[in-house]
């Protein structure tokens, strides 16, 4: 039988499902329903000095639908509006009342050294188990060269992270931003000034639309609005991209977040090089109880696959994503057409002609391939509404 439980950094995860630093980790009596509900560890949301300026906008969030489903999700809330007391004292009650769970303190300050230092020193007195450095809040804290404004910059976000270390007694981990070029550009700098991990990614900085009734933003804040943080399915794509380019160059821990919404996508973050998992906006929207079916999800593809933990999913993908250059060019694919699915509807012929190759035609009512004109390119199959067309090796 498979287990959840996992260790990173010597720090022991009963599972490897942990509560992203945001509104859900905001005050201690949550993060006491979560843990009674089963979650592994918690990410505190992030620490500041007392004296850092915060006035929250209302409202603060808006989302993406696709039908009735929300698949992206915007906000623009800064940072905890609690005392360094208040999370200190908060740390040792939740880690006397479960010493099992992992328990992360997200630090910000700005750039300034005795401020990073005198976060750390506090904390370092608390049983957390490691610091999380928030170099990567896309709004609201960029306008005071905090959040993003260091984690944009390889320079300031390498010497903040020597800063930490040369006072924390626990495990640092970087949370970076996916706002960049490169990411492994800044993944590497923090790792050279001596970080213990990294989490990736924060938000997708993003603009959530315009309502066309009223000409105004859909995050409409008295009439005007601002770019904010874009968390969801939509950015997992992105998540899985940064998480495994930071894998490709680095064997240090990475904690993942970023548009799980299942066990599914839980499973593809492990498999591309994460070692533990942080979800949000999932829990945003549907509460703490998703983590049973997390669990239960994921332990049942374990054994399914006849893997002991997570640590045989861990990187297998890593080895299998390549440059363009490399990719095998001689491999081709052509589409089959189940006859007894398809409704002779048209719409892959139409596709095809319109999207460059016109490979398909229909004569005698069947779908015919015209395999001298055709690429492989599949997108024939992802537009059949029957699901009739498969791609086939040629």
């Amino acid at each position: 039988m498979a287990t959840l439980r996992t260790s990173v950094l010597n720090i022991e995860f009963e599972n490897p499902f942990l509560l992203a630093s945001a509104p859900p980790t905001a005050l201690v009596e949550s993060i006491e329903n979560a843990f009674e509900q089963g979650w592994g560890g918690a990410v505190l949301k992030t620490i500041t000095p007392d004296d850092l300026e915060m006035i929250e906008a209302s409202p603060r969030y808006a989302v993406l639908k696709s039908k009735d489903k929300i698949i992206g999700f915007q906000n623009i809330e800064l940072l905890s509006h609690k005392t360094v007391q208040y999370w200190c004292e908060g740390i040792k009650y939740l880690k006397e009342k479960y010493p099992s769970k992992v328990i992360i303190a997200s630090i910000m300050a700005p750039v300034v050294k005795e401020e990073w230092q005198n976060l750390v020193l506090a904390i370092n007195k608390t049983p957390a188990d490691a610091f999380e450095l928030n170099f990567s809040c896309p709004h609201g804290m960029p306008e005071k060269g905090i959040g993003m404004a260091i984690g944009t910059d390889a320079e300031i976000s390498s010497m903040i992270t020597g800063w930490v270390k040369e006072v924390a007694t626990k495990p640092v981990f970087v949370k970076l931003t996916p706002n960049v070029a490169d990411i492994t550009y800044i993944s590497q700098a923090v790792e050279k000034a001596g970080c213990d991990g990294f989490t990736a990614i924060n938000t997708v900085q993003g603009f959530m639309g315009v309502n066309l009734e009223t000409l105004e933003p859909n995050l409409n804040i008295d009439g005007f609005s601002t770019y904010g943080g874009c968390s969801g399915t939509m950015v997992k794509p992105i998540g899985l991209k940064c998480v495994s380019q930071i894998r490709k160059t680095s064997d240090k821990p990475i904690l993942a977040t970023g548009g799980m919404s299942n066990w599914q996508d839980c499973a593809e973050y492990i498999a591309v090089g994460s070692d533990a998992l942080q979800i949000c906006t999932e829990v945003m929207l549907n509460g703490y109880g998703i983590i049973n079916n997390l669990k239960s999800g994921l332990l049942n593809y374990l054994n399914s696959k006849g893997m002991n933990d997570i640590s045989e999913l861990k990187n297998i993908v890593v080895p299998k994503i390549t440059s363009h250059e490399e990719l095998n060019k001689k491999y081709k694919v052509c589409p089959n057409i189940d006859s007894e699915k398809c409704v002779l509807c048209g719409k892959c012929v139409k596709i095809c002609s319109e999207s460059e190759h016109s490979a398909l035609s229909e004569n005698n009512k069947q779908i015919v391939l015209n395999k001298e004109k055709c690429v492989g390119c599949s997108l024939c199959s992802y537009v059949c509404p029957k699901s009739a067309i498969s791609m086939k090796k040629v």
